[in-house]
């Protein structure tokens, strides 16, 4: 199942709306003959992929998959007839399908014989790769990471408005990966007018990845005709509006199901304090800078007990630098 996991996470980034999935086929012998990952809209599931790889080595062999075989026909057949067609006789996937169009899966393969398992690493699976789409399928809107990176004392730029470089090398690398995985980026428009960023993600080489993340700036002005989100390296996507639900709605129509968030902290204060935050990853380096920009703006907070409250679900190092991921409390 891990390595499915490790399918799943190469297809991050390229699915969507369909959920990354990963699959590894055994044979009889309980020997690894193929592995697969869901390919972009249209393309073959993971599934067929891994079935694909392993030809007839897969009769009689276990299929395992990180999300449920799908048993409906969208734009490709259902997975549950490749599985029977190839004869497997076990099936071990990791969560269940909440898609009712899509669901049903396990039932079709015990129905015809196949030995079905679920729940395996299921956890795991639901906090990793299908994180944003599960996310997205039981809410209707797109998972929104909010990233930042501040100061012990939580200043994103110093008093003179200079920020390069608060993190690390190995945290900006890390954040590269991330945006790889990503539908979309989202900023705002003052941080497009006071940093001119990118918006675009590279490859651990420096070089640009080959496929971008949708660049979205929110506001209501103009963008600069010369702005970098405006060159030919990636899509951008102008929301001239300043509420979140709406800039989440926009996105949703063109079937982004993860969302970056590295707006300053106006922008970041608005998700907030609507409530669309889904997860944040700081990056706390370890400097003081006393005064300067805050990391997070207002936040619809006046006293202590209408704080937004958020589990921690881990913190690890990032080169010299602490990497904290949580989530509201109740997720």
């Amino acid at each position: 199942m891990r390595a499915a996991i490790a399918r799943a996470e190469d297809a991050r980034g390229a699915t969507s709306p369909n959920p990354p999935v990963g699959a590894v086929v055994l044979d009889a012998d309980g020997l690894v003959v193929g592995s697969g990952a869901t390919q972009p809209p249209g393309g073959p599931h993971a599934e067929v992929g891994a079935l694909a790889e392993a030809g007839e080595r897969a009769r009689g062999g276990t299929a395992v998959v990180t999300l449920e075989p799908c048993a409906h026909h969208g734009r490709t057949p259902p997975c549950t007839d490749a599985l029977l067609a190839a004869g497997v006789a076990r099936v071990v996937y990791a969560v269940a399908d909440p898609n009712p169009r899509a669901a049903g899966g396990a039932r079709v393969l015990a129905d015809a014989g196949v030995l079905v398992e679920g729940g395996l690493l299921a956890d795991e699976v639901a906090a990793g790769p299908l994180r944003a789409w599960l996310h997205a399928t039981a809410t209707g809107r797109p998972h929104v990471t909010w990233k930042y990176a501040a100061s012990l004392d939580g200043r994103s730029a110093a008093a003179d408005g200079t920020s390069r470089w608060i993190s690390s090398e190995t945290s900006r690398a890390e954040v590269h990966r991330l945006r790889r995985q990503v539908d979309a980026i989202v900023a705002g428009r003052g941080t497009v007018l006071a940093d001119d960023p990118a918006l675009t993600a590279r490859q651990d080489d420096g070089t640009p990845a080959p496929r971008q993340p949708l660049r979205v700036v929110v506001g209501l002005g103009d963008i600069p005709a010369g702005a970098r989100v405006l060159d030919d390296a990636a899509e951008t996507l102008h929301v001239r509006t300043r509420e979140p639900a709406e800039v989440l709605a926009a996105l949703s129509a063109r079937g982004v199901v993860d969302v970056l968030l590295e707006g300053g902290p106006a922008l970041a204060g608005a998700f907030v304090a609507a409530g669309l935050v889904d997860r944040v990853l700081a990056y706390l380096a370890p400097a003081l800078l006393g005064a300067g920009t805050p990391a997070l703006g207002a936040a619809g907070v006046s006293t202590i007990t209408g704080a937004h409250r958020f589990r921690v679900e881990g913190v690890t190092m990032s080169g010299p630098d602490v990497r904290v991921c949580a989530v509201p409390v109740g997720d």
